[in-house]
């Protein structure tokens, strides 16, 4: 069960002040102090800039947009990318679906101050590690859905649509599911139906108690021919968010949105982001290369 005091490490001082040209502690709406982003600018380049939004891990309980999480997803900027890194709601603060219409907020925000920020629109990313990897998932998927819009927050006229998502071990395959995938991988402890389980506190009840609900909160359930393009990644060891979560997500996706727009890639013997492995260069020009393909028309 994961502990609700833990804390995220930050990035490194040095990390951090080696990016010039950044804006910390960007309010993007006023419902909360949470919601807050930081922008960090490459020095390549004039712009506009395509954008990189970046979305924490935590389990929905901890995690701020200036944490370790942070640290693979500035390499874009040696690519002449912008990194946005997003601060929303978590658990304690407010219910399912509200960190997804953060997420929706900040991508409005970023797409309306695009001339300011010398942003390009049309170029944004989503890229989530984790319970980040579910909130990227969900704004793909979800685009247009007004469930997911809370338009009160800001920027209601511009679009919330992002044109590519990076899901790292993302739990998009339904929460009911997690326990007896780890059961049957033998691999990490089935706590996530607790009652107090991070997915739990998310949906505000036991997950058990409300099956319908939970289903309707699964990336899964939105799979659509319309999509942007999908980056899936996940250790086939991982003992917190089993694999097959992003097997099944992947799956749904393909079966909606055809196989060109779907990579899954999983990794035997790798475990959860968090461990050193997510951190390595190889993993990140991956994603990259990727992005560059999708947002650059390169290889």
């Amino acid at each position: 069960m994961q502990d609700p005091s833990y804390k995220i490490p930050l990035l490194a001082v040095e990390k951090l002040a080696s990016v010039k040209n950044k804006i910390l502690d960007l309010p993007y709406c006023n419902q909360s102090p949470s919601q807050i982003l930081d922008i960090f600018f490459p020095e390549m380049g004039t712009g506009p800039y395509p954008v990189i939004m970046h979305f924490h891990g935590g389990a929905f309980m901890f995690g701020t947009q200036r944490d370790v999480n942070l640290e693979p997803i500035l390499r874009g900027l040696e690519r002449g990318y912008a990194v946005v890194s997003v601060q929303y709601r978590m658990s304690h603060e407010a219910r399912f679906p509200a960190l997804i219409w953060d997420a929706k907020a900040a991508v409005r925000f970023v797409r309306a101050n695009a001339s300011k920020y010398n942003f390009n629109p049309d170029k944004i990313a989503a890229w989530g590690p984790s319970a980040g990897g579910y909130i990227v998932s969900m704004l793909g998927v979800t685009a247009d859905n007004p469930a997911f819009e809370d338009l009160s927050m800001g920027n209601k006229h511009v679009s919330s649509r992002v044109q590519a998502v990076v899901d790292w071990c993302g739990p998009c395959g339904n929460f009911l599911y997690m326990d007896s995938d780890i059961i049957s991988n033998r691999i990490g402890i089935p706590d996530h139906n607790h009652p107090e389980s991070p997915e739990s506190r998310l949906m505000g009840a036991p997950i058990e108690t409300i099956p319908e609900l939970v289903k309707m909160a699964s990336p899964c359930f939105y799979a659509n021919k319309d999509i942007p393009p999908f980056l899936i990644q996940h250790g086939e060891a991982d003992p917190t968010v089993p694999v097959q979560q992003s097997v099944r997500f992947a799956k749904a996706l393909k079966e909606k949105a055809g196989s060109k727009k779907v990579i899954f890639e999983s990794y035997p013997g790798k475990g959860h982001h968090g461990e050193p492995w997510y951190n390595e260069k190889w993993l990140t020009d991956r994603v990259l290369d990727f992005l560059d393909e999708v947002l650059k028309g390169q290889v």
